[in-house]
């Protein structure tokens, strides 16, 4: 029989998991059955169009392809359609109900289950209908269950301390089915702690963090580029920071890697809920654009490009009484005696430091070579453990499932032990380095402010790094130093004071570079 003789047809497959979509073993399968019953001498169907939708898909894109296929039918005037079996075309009351409406429609439509050799029509027999009503509410049943233990799944995994999906953007997924954990991804975990430093600085909007970011090559999890709406949703998700936020409940007893501090995700927080004076990119931003405020008012100080200078007004200047305008370059003047209040008075003062924060955490060092002795310690008997099980195993000494478990075991063992110790290895001297560069970026504010090279957004970075805010009056400026700034500022004078004394004055008792520095300064 010719082709065009046959009767037209549809087919549709629906596949019970992501994994059997990507594999092709299930939906393959389907689609030949589909075929081979279709050719059938008693059949002669010629199968037009299989429409396909896997389980993982959301609900929102299964109603879809479900309707399509209805409405693909209607308008071609195809009246049979092709099934494996009834849980595979429906599982839930509302996509039956549109199915018998189908069938209602036209005497002639048929729907045909290929595997359980069922009919159904307008005149089927009471018990055909009878056994396509079960199987529905059998397949709804199934649904249900499998919704449950999938729920159960959930939560044994947040229980573990990971989390029951993909990962996010800048974690990558190892591990075989059922033990899936996420590590960082060393790709793309920096870019994502740019993302958040970038915004946390109020220089930028989401607009101009995007094209920021795509200069430098972040894609999502699909390899695509980031959109905005992906930007927010890494802002405000607090995995980054070393939580799960799971069905609108936090959890804390989490076991990936983060990447930023809580502190950052907190000030990032408060920048995304913020209306009032949200970050604006324009491309000539003035260095001073949100930055300043008047003191006796509160109002942003608005800028303007006026005869090659910028000038600053208060924007609430018909209610306030300042008057006149700022400009820039007397601004800058009257802030870098601020600069100047924090920053160790030479590189020697800087040397000391140094050595003053690493004398003053001897403990932290001591701990740490105690904490890798015993790592180690842990990671040799691991590697005894398991060259002992092998010759027990050789030997005959030991069943293979009890030398599996203890290899299993041991390996693990020694995998947490070697990730700590790496973990230790890179932390070993963060403590000082943190509050080394602090001073060091105190001693060398000024010039890099002053620099020819420094552009625009740079200068803004800085200064958001040192104050938290700056008030402007008709004579003089206040800056708010932040917390680590504030800390310079009040120790800073007096150890300058004590090396100025030392240069002018020889001390006798002095040994080494750090024997008269302040001990005020020790510990801090």
């Amino acid at each position: 029989m010719k082709t065009s003789d046959r009767t037209k047809a549809i087919g549709y497959c629906r596949v019970s998991s992501k994994e059997q979509e990507d594999t092709g073993y299930s939906l393959p399968s389907q689609q030949k059955l589909l075929k081979d019953y279709s050719e059938r001498k008693n059949n002669n169907f010629n199968i037009i169009k299989i429409f396909s939708i896997a389980e993982s898909a959301s609900g929102k894109k299964q109603r879809r392809v479900f309707s399509e296929m209805l409405d693909y039918s209607r308008k071609n005037k195809i009246n049979i359609l092709l099934v494996e079996k009834v849980d595979r075309l429906t599982r839930n009351l509302k996509e039956a109900v549109a199915v018998n409406d189908w069938l209602e429609e036209n005497a002639e439509r048929e729907l045909h289950f290929v595997k359980t050799n069922l009919v159904i029509h307008q005149n089927s027999k009471s018990d055909e209908k009878f056994r396509w009503d079960i199987e529905i509410v059998l397949a709804k049943k199934f649904i249900a269950n499998l919704s449950e233990e999938v729920h159960k799944g959930q939560k044994e995994k947040l229980s573990q301390g990971w989390i029951p999906k993909s990962p996010y953007t800048g974690y990558k997924t190892i591990g075989e089915k059922g033990h899936k954990i996420h590590i960082v991804d060393k790709d793309k975990a920096p870019l994502v702690i740019k993302v958040f430093e970038l915004y946390n600085t109020g220089n930028h909007s989401l607009k101009s963090l995007r094209e920021e970011m795509l200069k430098m090559g972040l894609t999502n999890t699909l390899g695509k580029p980031v959109s905005r709406n992906n930007l927010h949703s890494i802002l405000k998700n607090p995995f980054y920071c070393g939580k799960i936020l799971w069905k609108g409940e936090i959890y804390n007893n989490t076991k990936h890697e983060p990447l930023i501090s809580e502190e950052l995700f907190d000030s990032v927080q408060e920048k995304l809920l913020r209306k009032k004076d949200a970050p604006q990119f324009k491309k000539h931003n003035p260095v001073f654009k949100a930055k300043i405020r008047c003191e006796e008012c509160g109002g942003l100080i608005s800028w303007y490009f006026k005869r090659n200078n910028w000038y600053g007004n208060c924007n609430h200047y018909k209610k306030c009484s300042q008057r006149g305008c700022a400009r820039q370059d007397r601004v800058e003047e009257k802030l870098f005696p601020h600069f100047d209040k924090v920053a160790p008075k030479n590189e020697r003062v800087l040397k000391w430091i140094e050595k003053a924060l690493k004398e003053s955490h001897s403990q932290e060092i001591d701990l740490y070579e105690s904490q890798r002795k015993q790592l180690n310690r842990i990671i040799g008997i691991a590697d005894s453990r398991m060259a002992n099980a092998y010759k027990d195993k050789l030997d005959g000494k030991v069943p293979i499932n009890l030398y599996e478990k203890i290899m299993r075991d041991s390996e693990e063992e020694k995998k947490q032990a070697e990730d700590s110790l790496k973990k230790l290895g890179e932390d070993k001297t963060k403590y000082y380095q943190a509050g080394y560069s602090i001073h060091e970026l105190a001693l060398n504010a000024k010039r890099i402010y002053q620099s020819k090279e420094a552009t625009i957004e740079q200068k803004r970075l800085l200064l958001s790094k040192i104050f938290t805010n700056i008030a402007l009056s008709a004579d003089e400026i206040k800056p708010n130093y932040t917390l680590a700034f504030k800390f310079l500022h009040n120790q800073i004078p007096a150890l300058n004071s004590t090396f100025e004394h030392q240069e002018n004055c020889t001390n006798k008792r002095q040994e080494a570079l750090s024997d008269t520095a302040c001990p005020v300064m020790l510990r801090g």
